[in-house]
């Protein structure tokens, strides 16, 4: 007789997330330096660029499904770190493309604000939580990059690594299918099989707490400096 058969848990060491988080940031560069300083002509940095969104929320989400992150305060620590370096950023994106390009949608610090908050309603298990995480998932998703497939791709991966089943995985590759709406492209998808492969491996790679918040800011700003040699040479920024 066959056994009761049981979907695998997504078990990523600490260290593994850690890379992740370094592979995100390194796609999430190259993006950006394609976008500001090379108005977007590299396709292969494009490509790349699809990948930093996708595991930049793998890797919060799985932070946050880790048992007893309700009672130890991980998301408002989380949400308060978000959301002030979100508004950091925002004056570096003014000067890169304008008012309406920092605003309109709120920059990828908020989208994972969003979707902490939107977490944080859901782990408290009450009606009301729930009733309020729907209503901070639709009036959010719209105000952020990367919009609601951002926000569902966040939800399903917690909700897998909280209870593994058929449903959030069929809901975490529809959330990595629907970025196509919004990238024009498939390449989002490759994050599926970066994160398995990921979760097969046991990194040793150290946990540094505040960069990745702190170089979100700092590297826009780096760029604005880039670009002022650059459009003194004859460069045109569109």
């Amino acid at each position: 007789m066959m056994g009761k058969f049981s979907w695998p848990r997504l078990a990523v060491s600490n260290g593994t997330l850690e890379a992740l988080k370094w592979l995100a940031l390194v796609a999430m560069t190259v993006d950006h330096v394609n976008k500001f300083l090379f108005n977007g002509t590299n396709d292969a940095a494009f490509a790349v660029g699809r990948l930093a969104l996708p595991l930049f929320v793998f890797v919060l989400a799985c932070n946050l499904a880790r048992p007893g992150a309700l009672d130890r305060g991980a998301y408002t620590r989380t949400m308060k770190r978000l959301a002030l370096f979100g508004v950091l950023a925002l004056p570096a994106f003014v000067i890169l493309g304008g008012v309406h390009a920092a605003l309109l949608p709120l920059n990828i610090m908020f989208t994972l604000l969003v979707l902490t908050a939107a977490l944080n309603l859901v782990d408290r298990g009450t009606v009301s939580g729930y009733a309020a995480a729907a209503a901070v998932f639709l009036v959010g998703g719209y105000n952020v990059e990367y919009w609601w497939p951002a926000l569902a791709l966040g939800v399903a991966v917690w909700w897998y690594c909280k209870r593994p089943g058929a449903m959030p995985l069929a809901l975490t590759l529809t959330a990595l299918g629907a970025l196509w709406f919004i990238n024009s492209n498939w390449w989002a998808l490759v994050a599926f099989p970066v994160v398995v492969a990921a979760s097969l491996l046991d990194l040793r790679v150290p946990r540094v707490r505040w960069v990745f918040y702190a170089y979100y800011p700092v590297h826009l700003f780096a760029l604005c400096l880039i670009r002022i040699p650059m459009s003194k040479a004859g460069y045109l920024f569109f």
